[in-house]
């Protein structure tokens, strides 16, 4: 007489259960590890110009973490690299789909992570990322929106590797760069070595917010001592 299973009856033991969960759980771990995701993390942070405690702030993850997530001595939770994607304007699919160019990438407006100007108790401008262009060189766009300067909000001098092109989208903004002021109105555009120190400041009270190319290296062919040369204010109004 043949045995027939109840609906409360299971065909798996526990231990076999188990087996399968730990069989399931080293296949994850092995296709996190394939992926070089840390790799990939890595990059992404270096590209713009981020340190492991600036991400850990945005995160909500330690510093030692992210090292060992880098350098691929931890794996990550599917949530951890949500934060992290999140940060970069990424999606969760970035770290699985194959290491290739993309030439046609589409970031939703809902899905930018909007982020404060670092290192200031008051930020005087937001921005968000646009994604990072499929190119040779590295080239990061934001959204900025400058807000009013006050007694808690002043002007923030600052330097940093490489070059800036910058559109006016709206109102007007104060450029400080290499001891020079102008004054850029919407449709303006600028072009200038990041490395000067240089620092934003909103005029009026309409809205003002720019559109920001940040390029963590010079023009290829071009040397350091040829590109260091004063902003140049372009008018590309429109008709």
């Amino acid at each position: 007489m043949s045995e027939t299973l109840t609906q409360h009856e299971s065909p798996v033991t526990p231990i076999a259960s188990l087996a399968t969960d730990v069989v399931t759980a080293e296949a994850a771990e092995g296709c996190i590890e394939g992926k070089r995701i840390g790799e990939r993390i890595r990059q992404l942070r270096q590209r713009k110009g981020m340190g492991l405690v600036e991400l850990g702030r945005h995160t909500g993850l330690s510093a030692s973490f992210l090292s060992q997530l880098e350098t691929g001595r931890v794996v990550p939770t599917l949530r951890n690299l949500a934060r992290i994607a999140m940060v970069f304007s990424r999606s969760l699919i970035y770290f699985f789909e194959p290491e290739r160019p993309e030439m046609f990438r589409i970031v939703r407006a809902a899905d930018r992570q909007r982020l404060p100007q670092t290192g200031a108790e008051e930020p005087a401008y937001f921005f968000e990322s646009l994604g990072q262009v499929p190119a040779d060189q590295a080239v990061t766009p934001y959204v900025a929106e400058f807000l009013p300067a006050n007694e808690r909000r002043p002007q923030r001098p600052h330097q940093h590797v490489g070059m800036e092109f910058l559109v006016m989208l709206s109102g007007q903004l104060q450029l400080a760069h290499d001891g020079m002021i102008d004054v850029l109105e919407e449709g303006d555009a600028v072009y200038f070595d990041a490395e000067a120190v240089h620092s934003y400041q909103k005029i009026g009270e309409d809205t003002c917010t720019a559109l920001i190319l940040s390029m963590s290296e010079p023009m290829r062919g071009s040397s350091r001592a040829e590109v260091r040369v004063p902003a140049v204010k372009a008018a590309i109004r429109k008709p």
